[in-house]
């Protein structure tokens, strides 16, 4: 290829991985919303990367973390693959609430991204339990988190899964739960201290900004338990937080019917990266 002046001057701000696509050894090619994806196995997952048409410089990346088919077109990620961001996934199973061993792989996940040229700080997007999720792995690593979009995000377990007084809660999940976490009984599960509520202040300090899109008739992840008390919490730690809210939605449908305020707050917040 044939480099102008431009492109030099591109590759001496983003380096030459901007015009290289992105490919793994032993991966199968197929289509997601139209544009190519990237299927491979990482840490003995299922995991998938998605190429936008044109990558945007530095290669910024938007990761469902959980339930990446749901929604999809209300969610943000076709936009941003249409704006020139790479879209990712890995399938950690739905039963792991962001457990220790479900972050496991998604830093094998990201590091692996990360040598084959895509931005050090990503775009995490996570709906219903796909919240804990998100800030499971971004309280791990807030360094490497530039936006959390949390769609009726689960941010706290006592409360979406285990009831407890507030919602429904889900008896079969909580069981899931507490073998995911390896919690020997109730009383250890309602004491941790790692729920996404209790893990907000490395994220302020990594200025990591936060979008979050609620139904405020949601009876399966009340907010006043989970996405009020982040939004609480992040402001009073200074963080730079945004909620909108769906009057009279419950926690279904997810997203927006036109997603446009998700998408320019995620590419607006990237692109400070």
């Amino acid at each position: 290829m044939k480099l102008t002046l431009a492109m030099f001057l591109v590759i001496g701000l983003y380096g030459s991985s901007v015009f290289a696509q992105f490919s793994i050894p032993g991966e199968t090619l197929d289509e997601w919303h139209g544009f190519k994806r990237h299927r491979f196995q990482v840490d003995g997952c299922d995991a998938w990367v998605v190429e936008p048409k044109t990558a945007l410089p530095g290669r910024p990346w938007s990761w469902c973390m959980e339930f990446p088919d749901a929604f999809t077109e209300r969610c943000a990620a076709p936009q941003l693959l249409a704006a020139g961001f790479h879209h990712v996934h890995i399938a950690v199973g739905h039963n792991t609430y962001g457990s220790p061993a479900a972050v496991k792989h998604f830093h094998a996940f990201y590091d692996l991204l990360i040598e084959h040229g895509l931005a050090k700080r990503a775009a995490l997007i996570g709906l219903s339990r796909g919240g804990l999720y998100a800030y499971r792995f971004a309280s791990e690593r807030p360094e490497v988190v530039a936006v959390i979009y949390g769609d009726a995000p689960a941010c706290d377990i006592k409360t979406a899964l285990g009831g407890n007084g507030y919602g429904k809660g889900n008896p079969a999940a909580w069981i899931d739960l507490k073998k995911a976490y390896d919690f020997k009984d109730d009383a250890e599960a309602l004491a941790y201290r790692g729920n996404p509520v209790d893990t907000l202040a490395p994220l302020a300090k990594a200025k990591v900004a936060i979008i979050h899109v609620i139904g405020d008739a949601d009876d399966v992840v009340l907010s006043e338990k989970n996405s009020d008390l982040i939004e609480q919490r992040y402001r009073e730690l200074k963080g730079d937080i945004q909620v909108i809210h769906k009057p009279g939605v419950g926690h279904h449908p997810h997203g927006l019917d036109d997603p446009k305020p998700v998408v320019d707050f995620i590419l607006k917040h990237a692109s400070q990266q």
